[in-house]
């Protein structure tokens, strides 16, 4: 079995360096199907039409310019990558099942794109597409084994590169520009764009009526479901009691 990915600490670049959230393929996620939240899937409230991700400690535990030194290296599985130092790298332990059942199985058309100021696109882009996304146990932090495969690809892999339907946009500076670049190649409002990012720095972009969800640990089902539910409250679509 290869050696499993760490979560390295935003307080230090020391590769040796981790924290107490489990890396990647070490968190198990429930089946991707049923881990859904019932208010996403409720198809009398509405959706935002484009969902963006930043990467660095959001879809993984890491700053991919700070800690991945090249050439990477896929494992069998492509469930994560090797850099030249031997040190491993994948998704947070929801992010494969997120990214590949998320836009299948929602009641309305959803599209997903990135927004990241890495200053190593090359490297990001290269890793995206060495990811792959598997359900039904692949290695890869989704499903579990026996899952039902029938929303995200039946158990088919993709790469994560191809599921960002809605444009990546990967280079430093400020993510006004980033989504300008999304909301240019989509055609899609800002009001109908909710961003996951680790950074408050980046909540610059609500000032183009994008709804930002700040994420602390990672993306995962609950961070997405909260995602949601604000923009929905900022729309007006608050949840009745």
């Amino acid at each position: 079995m290869p050696s499993l990915p760490r979560k390295l600490s935003k307080q230090s670049l020391a590769f040796g360096s981790s924290s107490s959230s489990a890396p990647a393929s070490q968190q198990q996620s429930p089946t991707p199907t049923s881990s859904i939240p019932t208010s996403l899937a409720d198809g009398s409230r509405p959706l935002p039409k484009l969902i963006v991700f930043d990467l660095d400690y959001t879809l993984w535990p890491f700053w991919v310019d700070t800690h991945v030194t090249p050439p990477l290296k896929p494992n069998a599985q492509h469930s994560g990558a090797t850099d030249k130092f031997g040190e491993d790298f994948a998704f947070y332990g929801d992010v494969p099942a997120i990214l590949l059942t998320l836009p299948a199985a929602l009641p309305s058309p959803v599209k997903l794109g990135v927004a990241s100021r890495t200053s190593a696109p090359s490297l990001a882009r290269d890793l995206l597409k060495m990811l792959h996304l598997r359900l039904g146990g692949g290695g890869d932090g989704g499903a579990a084994e026996g899952g039902d495969n029938s929303s995200g690809g039946g158990g088919k892999p993709r790469r994560a590169l191809d599921v960002f339907d809605g444009g990546l946009e990967i280079y430093p500076g400020s993510k006004i520009r980033h989504f300008e670049s999304l909301h240019k190649r989509t055609g899609i409002r800002y009001e109908d764009m909710l961003f996951f990012d680790d950074e408050s720095r980046n909540q610059e972009t609500e000032r183009l009526g994008v709804t930002m969800r700040l994420v602390r640990d990672g993306v995962t089902w609950d961070e997405i479901e909260q995602g949601v539910e604000e923009w929905r409250r900022r729309r007006g679509y608050a949840m009745k009691k």
